[in-house]
């Protein structure tokens, strides 16, 4: 199966909630006009896209009923995922143009945060990279292990130290490494929380003094590992890390395991910040680049 077909099957509950119950709201209206409107308004924000997405989604198809290029209810379909497709913007790939390239990935326990680490390297690696994982989450139980499975499952190299170790030398022995190896990218696993917010993000800024300073000028990416199930909180979760940190990118976990895949439009369309990898399983496969054109096609076709 390939990643498009997964994706419509991933997509299969959030495309049945959205696009299933607007067609057929749109076939029990007469015609085009405001009640219409309102009602797939509240559509749209059950399906998780939020009510600031809901809203500018229904004035720009109020515009275009104004403007007379929206007349007749089987036109809507058709305006809305275009509207979608700009929201979105198209995806950015990862900017990684030096040996090594660093990319930090952060989130909350429970995202998805080891196993995104595990099939992107795996990704990067069918590309031809060589990739090291620095297992930098040194608090929390079993987290190395965890990365280490996974490590085994891409063919990626692991550079770990004991639990409760120092997460910035864990850091700079994998840099240290992946310098002497000549690897393409170093991966690095972070912690997801410490016993308060101030301490995990000193933590992030200790490793990135360490990576600064013994990588300068290296390409940079840091990922922001998102769980779709939690929707609306997904984006709360996003604020935070983004006051705190400068996010590049965001990974969407577990799209297959939700009717809220909307959270995608509100995410880019209120953030800012670029989907780059969306996860709709649970095997080594099942993580790929966003692609805007994949996610309609899944979604409306």
């Amino acid at each position: 199966m390939g990643f498009l077909d997964k994706l419509k099957s991933g997509l299969a509950k959030t495309k049945n909630t959205l696009v299933g119950q607007i067609d057929d709201l749109v076939k029990s209206f007469v015609k085009v006009d405001e009640d219409l409107l309102q009602e797939l308004e509240e559509l749209l924000i059950c399906a998780d896209v939020s009510v600031m997405c809901a809203e500018e989604i229904i004035e720009r198809l109020r515009e275009s009923i104004k403007d007379g290029r929206l007349k007749e209810k089987e036109e809507v379909m058709a305006a809305l995922r275009a509207i979608v497709e700009d929201m979105i913007g198209e995806g950015e790939p990862l900017k990684l143009d030096t040996s090594p390239s660093v990319i930090l990935v952060i989130g909350v326990n429970g995202a998805g945060k080891t196993t995104s680490i595990g099939k992107i390297s795996n990704t990067l690696i069918q590309s031809g990279k060589k990739v090291v994982v620095a297992a930098a989450d040194t608090f929390r139980a079993a987290a190395i292990d965890q990365i280490g499975v996974w490590c085994e499952r891409s063919g990626a190299e692991l550079i770990k130290q004991h639990e409760g170790a120092d997460p910035a030398a864990v850091v700079y022995d994998a840099i240290n490494y992946a310098k002497n190896k000549k690897a393409d990218v170093l991966i690095v696993d972070t912690a997801g929380r410490l016993h308060n917010k101030k301490n995990l993000m000193d933590e992030l800024a200790k490793i990135n003094r360490v990576i600064d300073r013994e990588l300068p000028g290296t390409s940079r990416e840091n990922l922001l590992v998102l769980d779709a199930t939690t929707g609306q909180n997904a984006i709360l979760q996003a604020k935070e890390f983004k006051n705190s940190a400068e996010i590049t990118g965001l990974v969407l976990n577990k799209l297959d395991g939700t009717a809220k895949g909307g959270i995608v439009i509100s995410i880019k369309n209120e953030l800012g910040i670029p989907v780059k990898f969306i996860g709709v399983g649970e095997k080594i496969d099942d993580m790929q680049p966003f692609s805007a054109m994949d996610f309609s096609k899944a979604l409306f076709e």
